[in-house]
């Protein structure tokens, strides 16, 4: 069992290998629009997932690159063998990542945020307290119960 920061490295190392071996040992124009945004490697170092996203608005674009990555999986793997100085290469396994989309939903939910302040902040300026002052004043404290006090029989 290797340790996690080995595993670490080897991961930043994949990543690089994968990205060069698409750049230039892949033979398709799909590969031009992959970007490789992770690999993850596990502790024994017989795994590696390799997290990548497509620059193509279009679902039948991002269906052909996973389809030519798949194509090309032992292609990558042998690259990735012949430059790794470990004993076993790993399998690999590629992903889409998910975070540009879900960063754009967070970026929606900000906006939507900022303009709900900009209402606040409208309608805060023209606002006036209902009282003159909008804190309790020692003469209004006296007549109150405090918050312990029960009412008397009277009261009731």
């Amino acid at each position: 069992m290797a340790d996690p920061a080995r595993a670490a490295r080897l991961a930043q190392r994949i990543k690089v290998i994968i990205a060069e071996a698409l750049r230039s040992r892949v033979k398709d124009d799909r590969a031009e629009m992959i970007t490789i945004t992770d690999a993850r490697v596990t502790n024994d170092l017989q795994h590696a997932t390799v997290y990548y996203t497509v620059l193509a608005p279009d679902e039948e674009t991002k269906a052909g690159v996973e389809e030519m990555l798949g194509a090309n999986q032992g292609l990558l793997r042998r690259e990735m063998g012949r430059q790794l100085s470990i004993r076993l290469t790993p399998t690999l396994q590629f992903v889409p990542d998910e975070i540009p989309e879900t960063a754009a939903q967070v970026e929606e939910l900000l906006a939507k945020a900022r303009e709900q302040d900009e209402q606040v902040r409208a309608l805060r300026e023209g606002a006036q307290p209902v009282n003159e002052s909008p804190y309790r004043t020692d003469a209004d404290a006296g007549e109150a119960n405090a918050p312990g006090d029960r009412p008397s029989p009277e009261d009731r």
